[in-house]
């Protein structure tokens, strides 16, 4: 009854403490790891950061995760690349741990392995960067010490000339191990990994108390802050039938274990705004692991998916044992932590129709940080002028109530009217009536309306001029880089 993976490029076979026990505490106490750190335990800093190896199509493919979120059972026939793996057999060191030091990119050196760890995905997976991606890559790591502009340069000297590196070397080797573990399951008391949508459905029907975990994204903080003991734990990860993606000339189905990663090149040319949505959440850490069923089936009420999906109309499937059903995901949210799943129910997938001429979509996001913050508040416009008037329109709001909830009297007062600038005031005054919004660390209640409304300003401006400059964050943010 055991967990089988490879460690760098060593077999290991270990019996987890419990179904909860964490990537980043297994390495620590048991393979003696500890160039892994632990700082915040909830996948924000970065200083946990490690690389996982899997097979996709025959190929390798690595993502930097945050291991104090991730549960043991997640490593079964994978590889798990620590700061410790990456130096060569004669000590001499990997090309990013290399430049780190030429461009002084550390100081205290605490959050500089995880730093590595993510530099050392990006080196993995980059044929072509740029200033963008780069900070992207490291928009997980918080380092409060020697500040950005080293480990930039660190990153830029590591992959201007990428080289092979012992990782290409044993790529055979690593690709027949992982084969070998192809047909393995993860195997250990209290934690489950069905392999697909009928024997999830099984085993969920038959323990309908379980936990189900996705990314661990939100699950792991019950863990490690909580200090919730979950047994059985059911582990969506390898269930095949919810990571796919199927495209049709009206529709897109997206598996609910599809992760943000994997999502944002699907919308992208569809829904720019919804992509860069998916950008900003998290950090790549997070989106390499966090799905979008699992942010939907939790109920965030600041979750940054649901409101541009309600936005652009989605609909919601649902499976409980035989029976599948069927619902517009705006009805799926019921009360804070509450939505409207039966025991033994799972997301299966959501249903998102593709653009239909006359329709427009924006969407923004309000936090603290530009980048890797929760949001105060974020609101989806998707339009449909028709001859100078709002023919239809759906805007939704998160932050602004417990669940992400559409603003049906603003809607109303939309409907039928010119789009102008006194019609949009007018509206702006039902957003008293469709939400009550509360005060918290985030934002105050009137910080949060006030900026409601002064988004759907912001909305009527872009589609009415689009040379006007309304996003000045983004665009100082980029001009820096």
């Amino acid at each position: 009854m055991a967990i089988r993976y490879l460690l760098g490029h060593d077999m290991r076979s270990v019996e987890p403490a419990s179904p909860t026990e964490t990537v980043l505490d297994h390495l620590r106490r048991v393979q003696h790891r500890p160039g892994t750190k632990e700082g915040c335990a909830e996948g924000d800093c970065g200083a946990c950061t490690v690389v996982i190896g899997d097979l996709q199509d025959c190929a390798l493919r690595y993502r930097a995760v945050n291991a104090c979120i991730q549960f043991v059972g997640t490593l079964q026939g994978k590889q798990l690349i620590t700061v410790e793996d990456l130096p060569s057999a004669d000590g001499s060191l990997h090309p990013v741990q290399q430049a780190m030091v030429d461009a002084h990119g550390s100081q205290c050196g605490f959050c500089t392995p995880g730093i590595v760890m993510s530099l050392f995905a990006q080196y993995r997976n980059a044929s072509m960067y740029d200033a963008q991606s780069i900070r992207d890559a490291l928009a997980g790591n918080l380092c409060r010490c020697t500040g950005y502009g080293p480990i930039l340069s660190a990153a830029e000297i590591a992959l201007k000339d990428r080289l092979p590196d012992q990782f290409d070397i044993r790529a055979g080797e690593t690709i027949a191990q992982l084969q070998a573990l192809a047909d393995e399951a993860a195997d250990t008391p209290g934690y489950f990994a069905p392999r697909s949508g009928d024997e999830l459905a099984a085993l969920y029907r038959a323990h309908p108390t379980a936990t189900l975990v996705a990314g661990g994204t939100d699950v792991g903080l019950w863990v490690t802050k909580q200090h919730r003991q979950l047994d059985p734990v059911i582990s969506l990860a390898e269930v095949a039938d919810l990571q796919t993606i199927h495209e049709t000339a009206s529709e897109i189905v997206i598996g609910a274990g599809v992760t943000y990663a994997q999502l944002l090149p699907v919308v992208a040319p569809h829904w720019p705004d919804f992509a860069e949505i998916i950008r900003r959440l998290g950090s790549a850490q997070i989106r390499n692991v966090a799905t979008l069923g699992g942010n939907i089936a939790n109920g965030s009420p600041i979750g940054d998916g649901a409101p541009c999906l309600i936005a652009l109309g989605a609909t919601l499937m649902l499976r409980q044992g035989d029976a599948s059903r069927e619902m517009p995901l705006q009805d799926f949210f019921l009360a804070y932590g509450k939505q409207d799943r039966r025991p033994g129910e799972f997301v299966e997938a959501i249903r998102l129709p593709k653009p239909q001429a006359g329709w427009v979509f924006r969407a923004y996001k309000i936090s603290k940080r530009f980048d890797q913050d929760i949001s105060a508040l974020l609101g989806a416009f998707h339009i449909k002028l028709e001859d100078g008037r709002v023919a239809d329109s759906r805007i939704v709001f998160g932050g602004m109530a417990a669940v992400p909830k559409r603003a049906l009297m603003v809607e109303a007062a939309l409907r039928g009217q010119f789009w102008n600038a006194a019609t949009i005031d007018t509206a702006a005054t039902f957003l008293a009536q469709d939400y009550q919004p509360i005060g918290d660390m985030r934002a105050s209640a009137g910080y949060r309306g006030k900026v409601a409304a002064n988004l759907l300003r912001k909305c009527f401006i872009e589609l009415s001029d689009p040379a006007a400059e309304t996003r000045v964050a983004l665009a100082g943010r980029r001009s820096h880089g």
